[in-house]
């Protein structure tokens, strides 16, 4: 483990993570480094997107965009994808123009799952590590630098949906025709997770994050045998086996509604919200047991400035201390980076205020 990183001089967010309250909330957004900033376009023109994230200096530069943009985030999270692990099991994966990740040959019945391999992840990931040690470098401590996976349950359904889905039919059928099967691809999934977050901390992040796209495709009955028990495995493994070098650990279930509660049990140390939960009504939910994260709509964003600053301070003043403000969702392509700038800042002020 790299341990001769610069000071860092921004903790805002870690504390918070920590349960530690804070001065104020610390800030950042789901997918701030991405599509809706100019600086982005110049990168991808030239080069494949999955090309970037394999590519260590570029990568970098992508992460540290919205960084070197707005003064009042707190956070860098890194650039890359979630669907890097299908492609470490050995699953071809594109991203095309206004479709997104396609893969080529999903997987159709069990007997596509002799395809896999359990995979180096030390080897077969290292651009990711590489990515991360030299960002963590370029930051300079400025702020603290996140890493992340795809949920097992989430990762499932893009290797076999072959993209993104609306009725998720699919998957929908290997859960309920091929049970057995499904349990052992999520258990593979799961180890491999946990190998990738525990490189992610001895290369150099800080804080980690489980995204959980569809877990909102589930039943609450159906998420807690196809996605909870790996959500859970994955917290409490990473935590083990980093043993005293363990980061704070985020969960993000988006559309699982229902599963607030149950997730207090595990042991992330937040929780986020997609913009579908009252911020009062998840408070009395949580009861203290966890930071929770979130929820703006990321349509707000497209509105007026004085619908942004109304909204944002009712889910300001509706969290407690402490809280990490987020998106309810990753901040969406067509958003003016003006916009997100204003947001930040609002977040600043509404505590600047609240201290006179």
């Amino acid at each position: 483990m790299m341990t001769n990183f610069p000071i860092l001089k921004n903790d805002l967010l870690l504390r918070a993570a920590k349960g530690e309250k804070v001065e104020r909330f610390p800030c950042w957004i789901m997918r701030q480094a991405g599509r809706y900033l100019p600086e982005y376009h110049e990168i991808r023109g030239s080069h494949d997107f999955f090309t970037v994230c394999q590519t260590p200096s570029l990568a970098c530069a992508i992460t540290l965009q919205p960084i070197n943009r707005y003064a009042d985030i707190d956070a860098a999270i890194i650039f890359s994808d979630i669907l890097v692990i299908p492609q470490a099991l050995g699953m071809e994966v594109v991203m095309e123009e206004k479709r997104g990740p396609v893969f080529p040959e999903p997987l159709v019945v069990p007997m596509d799952l002799k395809r896999l391999h359990r995979p180096d992840v030390k080897k077969e990931l290292d651009y990711v590590f590489k990515a991360l040690r030299l960002t963590r470098t370029e930051l300079n401590g400025r702020v603290p630098l996140i890493g992340f996976c795809g949920a097992p349950w989430t990762l499932m359904s893009y290797m076999i949906e072959g993209g993104g889905s609306k009725s998720f039919a699919k998957v929908k059928s290997w859960i309920f025709a091929y049970e057995k099967e499904s349990l052992g691809l999520l258990n593979l999934l799961t180890d491999v997770c946990v190998d990738f977050l525990v490189e992610q901390v001895h290369a150099g992040a800080q804080m980690l994050q489980v995204f959980d796209s569809w877990a909102g495709e589930l039943s609450p009955s159906d998420f807690q045998t196809f996605s909870l028990p790996f959500l859970r495995r994955i917290a409490t493994e990473t935590k083990q086996r980093l043993g005293e070098n363990a980061t704070p650990m985020t969960v993000f279930a988006k559309g699982a509604w229902y599963a607030l509660d149950i997730l207090c049990s595990t042991d992330y140390d937040v929780i986020g919200l997609d913009w579908t939960h009252d911020p009062a009504e998840a408070e009395i939910i949580v009861r203290g047991r966890k930071v929770l994260q979130g929820n703006l709509d990321p349509g707000v964003l497209y509105g007026s400035d004085e619908t942004m600053k109304r909204k944002t301070g009712d889910m300001l003043g509706a969290f407690n201390n402490p809280h990490i403000l987020n998106l309810g969702h990753g901040i969406t392509p067509g958003v003016n980076p003006e916009m997100v700038s204003k947001f930040l800042r609002e977040c600043h002020i509404f505590f600047e205020n609240k201290a006179l």
